[in-house]
């Protein structure tokens, strides 16, 4: 083989390490939203028990709105605590609501937890919706996949909650606590507000929750 071949070769070899270790550098690294990079500190709320439908409680009076410095404002409507089966994940950092939240999670409880059920629908997510379709006739009534499942955006309050929630896998079982939050943003021409569900039985635009995370547990389940 020819010198100059060997150094074409070496160079391309050279080229596809620096390519897959920039791929996995970005798809490792874990950054904050930045309406919400430097963080706040969150007070938890009261906590599931395991296996119990989401746990959702008022907002005590000594907790006031989350603010930070880019102007973004967080406004506590409910504590949250969900225990759930993680059905899907969806990464975002391109769309308006990525100033706020990278992560969406679709999670079942109860019914919606069982593998039975969950075999026989094709779960998805797009567009920060969750979608669920089955052939002929659903697996459970429709009004129960409805009140035992959701797609949840999520809102780290610190890089700590930021990188947990980027370990969050399909099946895994977490238990996620916070505060249902309508998020507020305006800067310039620029601006958004993007409101929770306080909702556990409805569904379509507006139903899913907005949950500024103040603590995640994780662990990994074989079904």
């Amino acid at each position: 083989m020819a010198k100059e071949e060997q150094q074409k070769i070496i160079k391309y070899i050279v080229v596809v390490i620096v390519l897959l270790l920039l791929y996995w550098y970005t798809q490792m690294r874990v950054t904050m939203p930045s309406a919400i990079a430097e963080g706040r500190a969150c007070p938890m709320p009261p906590v599931v028990q395991m296996g119990d439908v989401p746990l959702q409680t008022k907002v005590p009076d000594y907790i006031t709105p989350f603010l930070f410095q880019s102007g973004a404002v967080l406004e506590p409507l409910a504590g949250f605590s969900v225990n759930a089966r993680v059905l899907s994940v969806e990464h975002y950092s391109r769309d308006n609501a990525s100033i706020f939240s990278h992560v969406d999670l679709a999670l079942g409880w109860k019914k919606m937890s069982e593998t039975k059920v969950l075999d026989k629908l094709n779960i998805s997510q797009s567009g920060r919706f969750y979608w669920c379709r089955w052939s002929n006739e659903p697996p459970i009534p429709q009004q129960e996949i409805i009140n035992n499942s959701a797609n949840m955006h999520m809102i780290p309050a610190n890089i700590q909650i930021a990188k947990a929630l980027k370990q969050v896998k399909k099946d895994d079982q977490v238990t996620i606590s916070g505060w249902l939050v309508q998020a507020s943003y305006l800067k310039g021409n620029r601006g958004m507000s993007w409101n929770s569900s306080t909702s556990r039985d409805d569904m379509g635009n507006g139903a899913c929750e907005v949950i500024y995370v103040c603590r995640v547990e994780r662990r990994k389940r074989t079904w």
